[in-house]
């Protein structure tokens, strides 16, 4: 669970350290990136004497959940904020810690109990909240758009749901499934965009803080909480992350304060405590 909470934590950083690294595009953002997730599980391995072949020898399964997952969510991402306004398109991708919740009891064995649900509702009411408070309006013109962030949640949320029915597969195969996805994202960045080199010091510092934080080292921990701790509270408390990102946006001047954000930091503080009690007790 602590793990958990600390890939919550640096998930919370994302938005602020996105601002400070600039207009890269996104394809190139995600692909610098995960190379440096992957050298992280690189290094970590070789450092217990794991020979680098060694993260290549996964089940095709494995393979396919672990890329899916990683690449699937973030190009579809990607493709919904071209669709679709990006308050409206972050609010339907934030059904994804709900719906861990609720495919935890058919995909993963585990008994939904009511704390759980009732908490991860009221996690989404505080990001809808917050979301409200932006001026979030769906209009049928985006149709494609918000169908694209529907699909964002449920990879991620299958994504999360399914690692934990691979529990023997240890965390340093996330370092195989960033490589494989920062080879992809290039892909995809010579095809779709033009290249943008962080233009300061500080851009391409927030950009190596990226690969070691909120897009790289939180997938490890995210592996291993998925696969070790109580996937229905780890749902409801990621919550925190999107109210964590604004209020780190505020701190920074980036973002102006509002009581919307006290309303849905309320909500996601009772929802999270609501939903983790059982596995805290």
């Amino acid at each position: 669970m602590a793990a958990g909470l600390g890939a919550i934590a640096l998930w919370g950083a994302l938005a602020t350290l996105s601002v400070l690294a600039g207009p890269i595009p996104p394809f190139q953002m995600v692909s610098m990136t995960f190379a440096i997730g992957a050298a992280i599980g690189i290094v970590r391995a070789r450092a217990r004497g794991l020979p680098w072949i060694a993260l290549l020898r996964w089940p095709g399964r494995v393979w396919l959940l672990g890329v899916g997952g990683l690449f699937g969510y973030h190009a579809l991402y990607f493709a919904a904020l071209q669709l679709a306004p990006p308050a409206e398109a972050n609010l339907v991708n934030y059904l994804w810690p709900l719906l861990i919740v609720l495919l935890s009891a058919p995909l993963a064995g585990e008994r939904l109990g009511w704390p759980h649900l009732v908490g991860a509702l009221l996690g989404f009411a505080g990001v809808a909240l917050l979301a409200i408070g932006r001026g979030v309006s769906f209009t049928g013109a985006y149709a494609a758009g918000y169908a694209l962030a529907l699909g964002c949640a449920f990879a991620w949320s299958l994504y999360s749901v399914l690692s934990r029915r691979f529990g023997e597969t240890p965390t340093d195969a996330i370092a195989s499934f960033c490589a494989a996805a920062a080879i992809l994202s290039l892909a995809c960045h010579w095809l779709f965009e033009a290249t943008v080199w962080p233009a300061t010091p500080l851009a391409w510092l927030a950009v190596l803080a990226l690969g070691l934080g909120p897009t790289g080292g939180a997938f490890y921990l995210w592996d291993h909480a998925v696969k070790r701790g109580d996937i229905r509270a780890l749902g409801a408390l990621s919550y925190a992350a999107p109210i964590l990102s604004t209020a780190l946006l505020v701190i920074c001047g980036l973002a102006p304060p509002t009581m919307t954000l006290v309303g849905a930091a309320f909500l996601v503080t009772v929802g999270a405590v609501l939903a983790a009690r059982s596995s805290l007790s």
